[in-house]
């Protein structure tokens, strides 16, 4: 892996430390308590194929990326993966932990014959860009959302 990262599926015991790496993602985030984040835990592990991935440095998450696989009724009722949550470490960028962390979600999607890997992305930042071409991802669609929260900044 790269640079001594070992990657793999997050476990309970990993929320607190999952919480603490998402304020690099999101850094004024809402505050979940643990009895929370425990909840959505158990509500997130029943979707089978499902999983959130971490770059494990040092005993520590440093890189994580949530996979969600769809249930399809299209396409001859082959499934479709949704990627979210990317973030590493703001200490840890830079050394090929999150496109690793990616390509672990991605190819496990593909083993659970996904016929799509779906990213959107709010970053107009090239290097942001090009970090995820760089993993795969073409900007091939118009994405379109609506919000319930406000968008985030930056």
């Amino acid at each position: 892996m790269a640079n001594g990262l070992s990657i793999r599926t997050a476990t309970r015991n990993d929320l607190a430390a999952l919480l603490d790496l998402y304020r690099h993602l999101i850094p004024d985030e809402y505050d979940l308590d643990a009895e929370q984040a425990a909840h959505i835990w158990e509500r997130f592990s029943r979707y089978d194929g499902s999983a959130i991935y971490v770059g494990v440095q040092d005993g520590a998450p440093v890189s994580t990326c949530t996979l969600i696989v769809v249930p399809n009724l299209t396409r001859g009722g082959v499934p479709y993966a949704l990627i979210e949550n990317v973030v590493t470490h703001a200490e840890h960028r830079g050394r090929g932990y999150g496109k690793a962390v990616l390509e672990a979600a991605i190819a496990k999607a593909w083993e659970l014959d996904c016929y799509k890997v779906m990213l959107l992305t709010g970053s107009k930042n090239p290097a942001t860009l090009g970090f995820y071409q760089s993993v795969g991802f073409e900007q091939t669609k118009t994405g379109f959302e609506t919000r319930r929260l406000p968008k985030r900044e930056g």
